[in-house]
């Protein structure tokens, strides 16, 4: 892939891609993380004297004009991250949209509306996409692809328009493939790797590869009730995805057949309720009552988990350990992050919600080798799929 540097930018118009898809409560942003990360790029082009046109989407207001998902609440934060302001065309390729991109002045940026108001953003029907695609590439004359967290996708901005412009990738982009490569290719051992989140159908592919390169797999929140029920336990009224269970019993099966250490929660905290504030006790994970449901890795897993982590060399973590959300069931989540960030590993935290929980928490995001912009774009990688992004970058 070509990057900013081997780009001509002074005095032309850039499209940046950018990925700014960020929680919203009403007009005030709650994590602001992926602005933050879009920042260097956008400056490194800013300071070559370019006219930044950034776009970017927020939410699924599916192809139509929803105030709800304007991006108009991170064009105030982006202005305010850079220290200039930003330009904010209420359309995408429309009449403001194309007065805005013509009052640019070298070195000035500004914000398109949500792409995802446009149908054509989205669409299956090529043609569709592609007469979208170049009414956007026609704002700008060189194309920059920043957004990791939607290189899996096979949209108008991320995949057709990197063909219609000369293009390169961003600073963001060329980080998280680097960092996807070490956790692929040139693997530091032992590699452990920590899977969470709610559904195991979710992360299906990503096991099913990482079952053939990882030494240790250990596995908490919302999906261990699934494998601890295809194991014959009782899980209660806990999250569980019945039909996924023979494919559950398939991945312990090939775990042991491998030799990779399969790792599931020891004891839970279990809830009358699903509530921040539900009563609950720590249970034994093989014996959750029938009338409970497990909301967090309880105190044994915690210290289990950290063992496990404690020699480790490469980790890579996705998904948290229980509804970090309350703050009563966010301690497994918290003790997993603690004990990267103790460790002495190449750690890796992958996007979404583990990101998330990370600032959510207070801790520090130093303290990790890397924080991934993109959760799926991270687990599709992972899973050895070919993402329509990049590929549309590394022409």
């Amino acid at each position: 892939m070509r990057t900013l540097d081997e780009l001509d930018v002074k005095g032309r118009r850039v499209l940046v891609r950018a990925d700014l898809n960020v929680p919203l409560d009403g007009e005030t942003i709650t994590d602001d993380g992926r602005i933050r990360a879009s920042v260097p790029t956008i400056k490194a082009l800013v300071e070559r004297g370019a006219k930044v046109v950034v776009c970017a989407h927020l939410g699924r207001p599916k192809g139509q004009v929803n105030p709800k998902y304007s991006l108009r609440p991170v064009a105030a934060r982006l202005g305010e991250l850079l220290g200039q302001d930003v330009a904010f065309a209420t359309d995408v390729v429309g009449d403001s949209a194309r007065s805005t991109v013509d009052a640019l002045q070298d070195g000035q940026v500004a914000l398109l509306e949500n792409l995802r108001y446009e149908p054509g953003e989205e669409s299956k029907d090529d043609a569709v996409r592609g007469e979208f695609a170049a009414k956007l590439a026609g704002l700008a004359e060189l194309y920059v692809g920043d957004g990791f967290g939607a290189v899996h996708r096979r949209h108008a901005s991320v995949y057709d328009v990197p063909g219609l412009l000369p293009h390169a990738a961003g600073g963001l982009v060329v980080a998280e493939v680097e960092v996807l490569r070490k956790l692929t290719e040139d693997t530091e051992r032992p590699y452990v790797v920590v899977l969470g989140g709610a559904k195991v159908s979710d992360k299906l592919g990503v096991i099913a590869n990482l079952l053939t390169k990882v030494d240790r797999l250990l596995i908490g929140g919302g999906m261990a009730y699934t494998f601890l029920k295809a194991q014959g336990h009782e899980v209660g009224r806990s999250l569980l995805q019945e039909d996924q269970l023979d494919q559950v019993r398939g991945f312990l099966s090939e775990a042991e057949e491998r030799g990779v250490e399969l790792v599931l929660p020891v004891d839970v905290l279990a809830a009358v309720t699903f509530a921040a504030d539900a009563e609950h006790d720590v249970v034994e994970a093989t014996a959750i009552p029938a009338d409970r449901e497990g909301l967090d890795i309880g105190p044994k897993t915690r210290e289990l988990f950290a063992a496990k982590l404690a020699d480790a060399k490469t980790v890579f973590w996705n998904g948290p350990m229980g509804v970090f959300e309350f703050d009563a069931f966010s301690g497994g989540t918290k003790a997993v992050a603690q004990a990267l960030i103790g460790s002495d590993a190449f750690t890796v935290v992958g996007g979404g919600d583990s990101a998330a929980a990370v600032r959510k928490l207070g801790l520090p995001e130093d303290g990790f080798s890397h924080i991934s912009t993109g959760g799926g774009a991270s687990l599709e990688y992972l899973e050895g799929k070919d993402l329509p992004g990049l590929e549309a970058l590394e022409d």
